[in-house]
């Protein structure tokens, strides 16, 4: 009997979930385990826009990767892993989030209520629990890895937020990811620029100016390229920092 695509679809799906419960310390190196995720974002991401009616199409295979997701034994992994596994899943989440209420989406915040913020909403099926995107953020990313890089790796699925990465982060390859996205944004002239004496910067860095020691042009300092460097260096002393509106517009193409 011949195979259809759908049945190898099928049959290479419960592998991947069967390996990654079997052998979690393999977890981060799987091809079995991130291939469902790698390949959704290379479709469906292109420079941080993201193709919301191209995932809700295959939003199964979304539901079969966050499956995966929830029978890691995260404990297991190597530390950076665990700082891998958990940026992976706060964006998958999200992305999950944005299709529980797409097409009618126009913001994540659409999808909170007075009373309750979408990052409020216990969504997230983790380890046994049941958590929300805050828990994954500030309960378990900020303090657990103490990296304010995660700031441009983490996505909220807003215009204002840094692009969604077109990959999965992977525990071998975590530190230049999260150098070339802290770098990429901070060269980003949409998001940050400086006129004059004034460093005109993404509300990130108020929201969040204890993980950067409150030191915001030193951050700058250490991923500014060419001119901006240079020209931060020369009026160090001088420049003042003010804080750009935040656009939550849904990253959607």
């Amino acid at each position: 009997m011949q195979t259809t695509p759908h049945i190898k679809s099928t049959i290479l799906i419960f592998i991947s979930l069967m390996a990654v419960i079997w052998t979690p310390r393999a977890w981060s190196d799987t091809v079995a385990g991130h291939g469902i995720y790698a390949d959704l974002l290379a479709r469906y991401v292109d420079k941080g826009h993201v193709d919301y009616q191209g995932f809700k199409t295959e939003e199964q295979k979304l539901d079969q990767y966050l499956s995966v997701l929830e029978h890691v034994d995260v404990k297991q992994l190597p530390h950076n892993e665990q700082f891998a596994f958990y940026i992976n899943a706060y964006n998958a989440w999200t992305i999950k989030l944005i299709l529980s209420g797409y097409p009618g989406v126009t913001s994540i915040k659409d999808l909170g209520t007075i009373f309750k913020s979408p990052w409020k909403k216990k969504i997230c099926r983790i380890g046994g629990d049941i958590i929300t995107l805050d828990d994954i953020e500030h309960e378990i990313i900020r303090p657990k890895f103490k990296d304010p890089r995660v700031h441009f790796a983490i996505n909220c699925a807003a215009l204002s937020c840094p692009p969604l990465l077109a990959q999965p982060y992977l525990g071998s390859t975590l530190e230049q990811q999260l150098d070339d996205v802290a770098r990429a944004f901070v060269n980003d002239a949409k998001s940050n620029y400086l006129t004059g004496n004034t460093l005109y910067v993404s509300k990130i860095f108020k929201w969040f100016s204890e993980d950067f020691n409150n030191d915001i042009i030193s951050f700058f300092l250490k991923y500014a390229n060419d001119d901006l460097k240079i020209e931060l260096e020369s009026r160090r002393k001088e420049v003042k920092i003010k804080y750009l509106y935040y656009d939550w517009s849904l990253n959607g193409k």
